[in-house]
């Protein structure tokens, strides 16, 4: 179980990695769709591309680390970030599909732009999952 776990939460960190790199490469494929916007379309972030590649780094940072917890990689970590990494990840994510209560996560306001609607149907759900799959990881390991 904690291998299909880890292999399943590994994948989809590398996943977003991917099109957050992809993203940072000048590509446009769902980009429209990825940034909160104020209800006349005016984008709440303006990402740049150290922004993309900050982003991409740190997701496959935690797919890596969710490789360790897995005992897929042998490597060595200390004490705290082994004990604590993957709740603080799992948290992260958690916190991430509740949202900031105006334009992203399950709690939010802004509910009618391209946006809030995937946000809604995908990404605060997809968010949760990965809290919860990180936990459950933390859990049977």
């Amino acid at each position: 179980m904690a291998v299909l776990t880890g292999i399943l939460l590994f994948l989809i960190f590398l996943f977003l990695s991917g099109l957050h790199f992809y993203w940072g490469l000048g590509g446009k494929w769902g980009v429209n769709a990825s940034i909160p916007t104020k209800e006349n379309n005016e984008n709440v972030l303006n990402p740049k591309l150290f922004d993309c590649f900050a982003v991409a780094f740190g997701l496959l940072g935690f797919g890596i680390f969710v490789l360790i917890k897995s005992g897929f990689i042998l490597y060595k970590m200390p004490v705290w970030l082994t004990h604590y990494g993957l709740w603080a990840i799992s948290f992260l994510f958690i916190l991430r599909a509740i949202g900031e209560f105006k334009y992203v996560g399950f709690f939010k306001k802004i509910r009618t732009t391209l946006f809030a609607q995937m946000d809604t149907k995908y990404y605060s759900p997809l968010c949760l999952f990965i809290g919860f799959l990180g936990i459950l990881l933390e859990l049977i390991k």
